[in-house]
């Protein structure tokens, strides 16, 4: 590998490599391998000092980045800007966003960067300076809200709660598409008016790495911010604790000691 060398600021994302002999590994696409090898799962996780990954599965952080807003987005920003990308939004169409936490608070930056009118699905009131300085152009506490205030053409469902993915999608305009990105073991419930409508449901978790090197960049160029808070290494249990309590306001990020 002489695309890498020592010294170079990296990071990876989830699916490292695929086995390279099914179809999806030969039509570029490693993230759809039903073998692939991914961080965390087939390979160890990266907090501690040192962990060992496949060097083609690196992307090279932009030399103006910091380890801490880079880090987030190799997982939460690479996700909602891959979901973004995948449902190919065209100009003049309309975002929205539900589920404004860890992954949320930077979908409602990308849509915004991107150019596009950006709506806020949430019923927490006290969300809601933030979802304003965050970007979005209007905020609705609900689907028939969404549909009243002209609708969405994209949803870009970030929530773990399926139940309010499926009451947001009843905002849809017709032709639309609905990202789903949190992960739930609810059932999604598909409806008449959906059908009628022709909306789109979309499964996506991270696509294409081209869509890394643009996650990256938009933070780069000061367009997207991750909301994090830093914990060294010596106090990742805090770390989680607050991560399983829901008291992180976005994300919390590792740093060596």
């Amino acid at each position: 590998m002489t695309s890498r060398k020592v010294g170079d600021r990296v990071g990876v994302g989830w699916v490292q490599k695929g086995c390279g002999r099914c179809e999806f590994c030969l039509r570029g696409k490693k993230e759809l391998c039903p073998n692939a090898i991914s961080t965390g799962i087939g390979l160890e996780g990266s907090h501690a000092e040192y962990m060992l990954a496949y060097a083609d599965a690196t992307m090279l952080i932009p030399d103006n980045l910091s380890y801490e807003q880079a880090a987030p987005i190799f997982c939460a920003g690479y996700t909602v800007w891959s979901g973004l990308r995948i449902a190919d939004p065209k100009p003049h169409e309309r975002i929205a966003v539900v589920g404004i936490g860890g992954l949320g608070h930077l979908a409602l930056q990308y849509a915004k960067a991107a150019g596009f009118t950006t709506l806020a699905v949430t019923k927490s009131k006290d969300k809601e300076k933030l979802i304003r300085d965050l970007g979005a152009d209007e905020i609705v506490e609900s689907g028939a809200a969404l549909l009243a205030a002209g609708g969405a053409d994209v949803l870009l469902a970030t929530s773990n709660s399926w139940a309010a993915t499926e009451e947001a999608a009843q905002g849809m305009r017709p032709d639309g598409r609905v990202v789903v990105m949190g992960a739930s073991a609810e059932p999604l419930g598909f409806n008449m008016a959906m059908m009628i409508k022709r909306v789109r449901l979309i499964g996506s978790s991270q696509n294409g790495p081209e869509y890394l090197y643009e996650a990256l960049d938009f933070v780069a160029k000061g367009k997207v911010k991750v909301m994090a808070e830093s914990y060294k290494l010596d106090e990742i249990g805090k770390a989680y604790d607050r991560v399983a309590d829901g008291k992180v306001r976005f994300r919390a990020v590792i740093t060596m000691n």
